[in-house]
């Protein structure tokens, strides 16, 4: 399985390449994160933001591979513990079918990517920068996993 990360902003700077790169490189080749970056929507004075994220949804669709799980990402989105994630993840694996994490840019995702989701998740009430959301996936993901595991890493 593969979990692909699909998330709106390029151009990061090298602390957010280096954190989230150390921590998908420590997944397994059965569970492997693959970042997909959307360029972001087009702003400018005689267009609206709306118009941008609506771009962007277009963007992040396109690029969805085939019958996968899609999770949005989304301050509306449901609250998972650590240990809810890593029985997701668990479940996730189990199926066969890749799972496709979308991270929306400054404006949040469009309707249309809340609408093909099959469920909303929230990181925190808080609102995160995109860039940081992308190196706190990866090390929930990996905490996640090594939770399932055994492994140390995680502790209670």
């Amino acid at each position: 399985m593969r979990i692909h990360l699909l998330a709106v902003g390029t151009r990061m700077p090298s602390w957010v390449v280096e954190g989230y790169r150390e921590y998908a490189k420590r997944l397994p080749r059965e569970c492997s994160l693959q970042l997909t970056e959307i360029p972001l929507g087009k702003r400018h004075k005689s267009m609206n933001p709306a118009q941008a994220k609506q771009q962007e949804g277009q963007a992040l669709l396109a690029a969805l591979p085939k019958d996968c799980t899609v999770i949005a990402l989304d301050v509306r989105g449901n609250h998972w513990t650590t240990e809810d994630l890593a029985a997701r993840l668990r479940d996730w694996m189990g199926s066969g079918r890749d799972v496709a994490l979308l991270v929306g840019g400054p404006e949040g995702l469009s309707q249309s990517c809340l609408e093909r989701a099959h469920q909303r998740w929230s990181l925190s009430a808080l609102t995160y920068p995109h860039s940081l959301v992308r190196v706190v996936l990866a090390e929930q993901l990996y905490r996640a996993w090594t939770l399932g595991t055994g492994h140390p890493y995680h502790r209670s």
